[in-house]
């Protein structure tokens, strides 16, 4: 952020937050969280105010600007909506808000830290807690909002313009079709019952039914803060693209890697899928269906394993044992085995370990066992 932009930033800070707590309120100090336009800022004021608060801004060249703000827009109603209209505390609450300026005042959940910190640090085997507490989290999200979509596109539409079919859809769904495109150069091409069975799974997600619910859209574990020790008290962040979607697709990131790691570990051993089902059951008793529910899970991971695929050019380019060439591999074949496991999709599951399989041979570098814990353990970062 420019120097300029920075005085300009603090000045409209205070004088927004004087306003908020009537009474003068001075930024001591802050201190940017790199890469994001994230700063958590100290505060001084006579009044009783939060010590701090972190502040999330419009930044970039003017058409970066314009998507950063409809972004501001979207958390600053999907917050409002959370803590206002659904009444849970499982997010920040906002403290004040300026969209016209561009920027978000939030309430500062430190000392929470993000979990995929403690996983790094620590490995996942010393955070089972935690990790438990980040698949309740997410299942407690979906179970108390569903059904509420009208609330919150009221909420929304004052902001700007919305569109909800887009968010059903998911903002990466128009990859998947590059990774189909990739599938068939690989010589694994979708059709007969295969392809009838990714129609019906698109269709599953973008007709969620009861299981329509909000999402932040991004669920992994760098957007859950929580307490590194005693009760995990979780809180979500980040809701910049949320939208109302397909509860399931909550799910995936427990089951398949998502960008950060190599593997995620099987949550039928570890007890975290029971987590996440019996929390998002409370609010959508179909979960404890178990065709219904195997289904929209093998559809949402099926989805989100050709969203990756479609980075095949990208990871074909760079030198053998580059991690990435890893990661798709293992990602495809986590999803085949989700939705085996839930016997659901049986023909797609078998196109999808044939496009792994035909990776393997392609990289004979990331020809690797995923299945074992020795090299493979839960939550191993990628590189």
């Amino acid at each position: 952020m420019a120097a300029s932009r920075e005085i300009f930033a603090i000045d409209a800070l205070q004088n927004l937050l004087t306003d908020v707590y009537a009474a003068p309120v001075v930024v001591d100090r802050w201190e940017r969280m790199e890469p994001w336009a994230v700063a958590r800022v100290w505060l001084r004021s006579a009044a009783t105010v939060p010590g701090s608060v972190v502040v999330k801004w419009v930044s970039g060249g003017l058409r970066d600007a314009r998507t950063a703000s409809w972004r501001l827009r979207t958390e600053l109603a999907a917050l409002q909506f959370l803590r206002h209209d659904v009444g849970t505390g499982l997010a920040p609450g906002v403290v004040a808000a300026d969209p016209a300026a561009g920027f978000l005042v939030l309430e500062d959940l430190a000392p929470r830290v993000s979990l995929d910190h403690l996983l790094r640090r620590d490995g996942a085997a010393a955070h089972g807690d935690r990790l438990a507490a980040f698949a309740r989290a997410r299942g407690a999200l979906s179970a108390a909002t569903a059904g509420r979509a009208a609330a919150y596109y009221a909420r929304r539409a004052q902001l700007g313009p919305v569109d909800p079919a887009a968010d059903r859809a998911g903002r990466l769904a128009p990859f998947r079709v590059a990774g189909i495109e990739h599938a068939s150069a690989l010589g694994a091409r979708l059709e007969g019952r295969a392809a009838y069975e990714l129609a019906s799974a698109t269709d599953e997600l973008a007709a969620p039914g009861p299981f329509l619910a909000l999402s932040n859209q991004d669920a992994e574990a760098n957007n859950i803060l929580l307490h590194a020790s005693g009760p995990a008290d979780a809180r979500l962040i980040d809701f910049e693209f949320a939208g109302f979607t397909h509860a399931l697709t909550d799910a995936v990131c427990l089951y398949v890697p998502g960008p950060a790691w190599l593997t995620v570990g099987d949550p039928t051993t570890t007890g975290l899928a029971d987590q996440y089902r019996h929390a998002l059951a409370l609010g959508i008793p179909e979960a404890e269906d178990d065709q219904r529910y195997g289904d929209g899970l093998a559809a949402a991971c099926v989805s989100w394993a050709l969203v990756r695929l479609q980075r095949f050019p990208l990871l074909d380019a760079r030198p053998p044992g580059d991690h990435s060439r890893l990661q798709l591999i293992a990602t495809l074949e986590a999803a085949a085995h989700t939705s085996q496991t839930h016997q659901a999709l049986p023909h797609l599951t078998a196109w999808i370990r044939r496009i792994a399989a035909a990776l393997r041979r392609r990289w004979s570098d990331a020809d690797q066992d995923f299945t074992d814990p020795a090299g493979f353990p839960p939550y191993r970062a990628r590189l």
